[in-house]
């Protein structure tokens, strides 16, 4: 596309330049190119014509060739060839006697021609034609061209005419070089010798008359030992004109090359059309038939008429099709073809490339039409040769069909299932062997044989193969089609298992296998936890006949702590269910945590399950000169929680164990293994182990939000729970001593002397604590209450957790006290909704109503 550009940039320069008009495009429209004289252009428009050819990337070769391509004749080429030549734009001498320097015969491209000019039709894009052979010619993505070689020798049988340039070499005991091109009147002119003429002579022919020529200069030329010697070689070729026409699609005259083909023209003018024949392409010369072209010989064959070369003026002619047929089905090539009078059937499956593989070749269908209807030939195989084809033939192959004739097949419990040849006199037994045999879990009491009746219709055959296999009945001869299908004793009877739960480290379901005892089946469950009671251990077992008020047998077992045999170890039943209990005196380290003003502060374990606040603080070390017991307060978990399961804390401690292993590169053997069991044994489990009474209860809180509106209850996992630590201390033990649970924190702050101010109020800020001072003091230093300040409602949040609101009597009001830490909360009051003019009507028209009502009532 760029070249083609670079073409039609150049036809405008050429007529602009050379015309001297400063529109190309203008002149490219309105003036003959054949009509521009070489001689009357100045050197000024000749240099300015080479400039701007090589800025628009042509080279001077290209732009003559393409300039004689679009009319200028051969005589006024050549005169700008000298021109250019003898302004040495090159650097080059305009002749030289040195061979080498010639230029090299010039291809003229086939798309460049037709497209300088013709114009591209939309059918020529058409490349989905079922047509055979249409898409040979198919312009869109074109990688066939036909273009001919010119790097070849020069053929001795060219015929020279108008255009042709020919080198002359005379060598030996003279040297001379001669380039001369042949004029239109058919004579190349040779210095100092003068006009010969060799229009229409071959190479061969033109050879022995420039020697009889120039013999005549050159005596040594001549004679039974001569010493001088005459070489004549073509040098550019000539181009010609043919003419295509008919069924194609882009019929017109096109300049090609001497050396071009049939193919070369065809290729150019796009190829036969939908309605133009590929197999009687006539070439004429001089209005004379001198060739039919079979495109088919080159499609089928690879062979083609290449070397009828055409000459200037030939005419190539695309008559209509002459018969069609078209083929489907089991083909290679189901497209729709030409014939010739004469093809037979075996000749259109040559076109079409034979039959494919699963093509039923016995017989095929052809439909033909016969007079005013279609009628149906079966063609058996050995017709095909001798069945001769008729325009509008549609043949279909068909396929082969999807069955088998010597088939069985055997599934089930044996070693080879598949499909297999049925042998004459096959038998049950033989295809058993076959099979490489039963496997051990074959099922013998019963085998099934489906077989396939005439109709298509099914039956089953059962069969007593144990009774088979032992000879005790007559074996069975298969059938085609038959289906052997041998169960295993798996597919009549439910898998058996047995589970296992409780404190084991693999709880879950194990296969069962006969006299399986408590403790293999435990060893295949990795053995006890720690926390697992060897003398507490029950089978469920599942009863097959008993009363409605029994569900399962219960079998109490006891085993070594090792697991080592023991003589009287209980065997188990499919589908019996093994629950190790917990040891009741086991429990896992509890924690809890003093933080603040305490001597010792830190984590500590419970030491029993009735340790209190008090004992805790004593082992703390007790409070500090700077605690302020009032203001304790502890922290405790609630039944949200994600507390840690002993499985999931074993879990953690084992891998942060295997870390620690790993980060020493130094371990001993026993280190070493250690790390592997830690990698392949360690247990899974989720991080959090929530109850489920926590679960519960959290679906009950957002169902009662999602059904009531404006219920929302921020779900804690801690709370801060209010105790008075002073009274505690001062009687351990009592009420007020709480009994510690896990993960509880009791924080003791310093000596607080503050109180902060928070809510409705007019500057929120926080105030030194000042003793005996009430609630109204501190809301009068933060400014006194707002506007919208609800005063009934304040409260104050003391710094141990505990809460004490505002009271009130017959007006009267009872403020709390404040103590140092605490937080006072003024609330605001809800929206004020203003009373609008219809609500007041309503109101007034109300009271009118009751007052008329009343008065009524007293009257009467």
């Amino acid at each position: 596309m760029i070249q083609l550009k670079r073409f039609w940039y150049f036809f405008c320069l050429l007529a602009g330049i050379l015309l001297s008009n400063p529109e190309p495009l203008i002149a490219q429209q309105n003036t003959d190119i054949s009509s521009i004289k070489v001689d009357e252009l100045s050197d000024e428009q000749l240099q300015e014509l080479v400039k701007r050819a090589n800025e628009a990337g042509l080279s001077t070769t290209q732009f003559l060739q393409m300039a004689q391509m679009r009319g200028m004749s051969g005589a006024e080429i050549e005169k700008l060839r000298k021109r250019l030549e003898d302004l040495d734009l090159s650097g080059t001498a305009s002749r030289s006697t040195n061979a080498s320097k010639r230029e090299p015969r010039r291809q003229i491209d086939l798309n460049e021609i037709t497209q300088g000019i013709y114009e591209v039709q939309p059918e020529v894009e058409s490349g989905n034609s079922q047509l055979f052979g249409s898409n040979l010619f198919y312009q869109k993505n074109r990688r066939l061209s036909f273009e001919p070689s010119l790097n070849q020798a020069t053929p001795q049988n060219y015929v020279l005419g108008p255009g042709d340039v020919i080198f002359v070499d005379i060598y030996g005991q003279s040297e001379q070089y001669y380039e001369a091109t042949v004029n239109p009147d058919g004579f190349v002119i040779l210095d100092n010798i003068g006009p010969i003429s060799v229009s229409g002579k071959s190479i061969e022919e033109a050879t022995g008359i420039i020697r009889n020529r120039v013999g005549r200069f050159y005596p040594s030329l001549n004679g039974p030992n001569p010493k001088t010697f005459l070489q004549v070689t073509l040098g550019n070729v000539k181009t010609i004109k043919v003419h295509i026409l008919g069924e194609v699609r882009l019929p017109g005259t096109f300049t090609l090359s001497a050396f071009s083909t049939v193919f070369n023209a065809l290729y150019a003018a796009g190829g036969p059309n939908d309605n133009g024949t590929m197999r009687q392409i006539k070439v004429v010369r001089n209005n004379k038939q001198i060739a039919m072209v079979d495109v088919y010989d080159l499609l089928i064959n690879g062979t083609a008429n290449l070397d009828l070369q055409l000459r200037d003026q030939d005419v190539i002619l695309v008559t209509p099709f002459i018969s069609r047929v078209s083929i489907k089905g089991e083909v290679k090539r189901p497209l729709t073809f030409e014939i010739k009078v004469g093809d037979t059937f075996q000749d259109l499956l040559n076109y079409a490339g034979g039959f494919t593989d699963l093509a039923f070749e016995d017989r095929v269908a052809i439909s033909r039409i016969t007079e005013n209807q279609r009628s149906v030939s079966d063609v058996y195989k050995n017709q095909f040769g001798m069945f001769i084809l008729k325009g509008g033939d549609e043949i279909t192959v068909g396929k082969i069909l999807d069955r088998y004739s010597n088939r069985v097949q055997i599934k089930g419990a044996v070693y080879r299932e598949g499909t297999f040849a049925l042998s004459d006199g096959l038998t049950l037994t033989q295809l058993i062997k076959n099979a490489e045999g039963l496997r051990g879990d074959a099922y013998t009491e019963q085998a099934s044989i489906l077989r396939t009746r005439p109709d298509l219709s099914t039956e089953m055959i059962q069969v007593n193969l144990k009774a088979v296999l032992a000879g005790s009945i007559a074996d069975i001869p298969l059938k085609r089609e038959d289906v052997v299908r041998i169960s295993s004793i798996y597919d009549i009877r439910n898998e058996q298992y047995v589970q296992v739960l409780g404190e084991v480290k693999r709880p879950g379901v194990y296969p069962f296998s006969s006299d399986m005892t408590v403790e293999e089946l435990l060893i295949l469950a990795g053995g006890f936890q720690e926390s697992a009671n060897p003398n507490d251990i029950e089978i469920a077992r599942r009863l097959e006949d008993t009363d409605l008020g029994t569900l399962s047998d219960i079998i109490p077992v006891q085993v070594n702590p090792d697991l080592s045999y023991r003589a009287d170890s209980q065997t188990l039943s499919p589908y019996d269910q093994v629950i190790v209990r917990k040891k009741a005196s086991f429990t896992m380290q509890r924690l809890v945590a003093v933080e603040g003003q305490v001597n010792s502060p830190g984590i500590f374990a419970i030491q029993s399950s009735g340790e209190r606040i008090s004992d805790l603080v004593r082992r703390a070390g007790g409070l500090n000169q700077f605690a302020y017991s009032k203001g304790a307060t502890l922290i405790r978990r609630t039944e949200f929680f994600n507390t840690e399961s002993e499985q999931i804390r074993r879990q953690r401690n084992l891998e942060e164990l295997r870390m620690q292993l790993m980060r020493d590169p130094n371990n001993s053997e026993a280190q070493e293994e250690l790390v592997q069991r830690l990698f392949s044994n360690l247990p899974k489990g989720d991080s959090a182990d929530q109850s489920t009474v926590a679960n519960t209860k959290r679906e009950s809180l957002d169902q009662i939000a999602a059904e009531t509106p404006g219920f929302n209850v921020k779900i804690r996992e801690t709370e801060a729970v209010a105790i008075d630590l002073e009274t505690i201390l001062k009687n351990p033990g009592s009420e007020d001593d709480l009994i510690l649970e896990e993960g509880d924190v009791l924080s003791v702050p310093k000596l607080l002397q503050t109180v902060r101010m928070r809510g409705d109020v007019v500057y929120p800020t926080t105030l030194r604590h000042e003793n005996g001072r009430s609630l109204k003091h501190y809301i009068n230093g933060a400014g006194g209450f707002e506007r919208r300040a609800n005063r009934k409602q304040t409260y104050v949040v003391y710094a141990n957790g505990a809460v004490k609101r505002t009271k009130g009597f017959l007006g009267i009001r009872s403020y709390p006290s404040v103590e140092p830490g605490a937080e006072v909360i003024v609330p605001t009051k809800g929206p004020k909704i203003p009373l609008r003019l219809g609500d007041v009507v309503g109101v007034t028209t109300g009271l009118a109503t009751l007052a008329l009502v009343l008065s009524q009532i007293n009257w009467n």
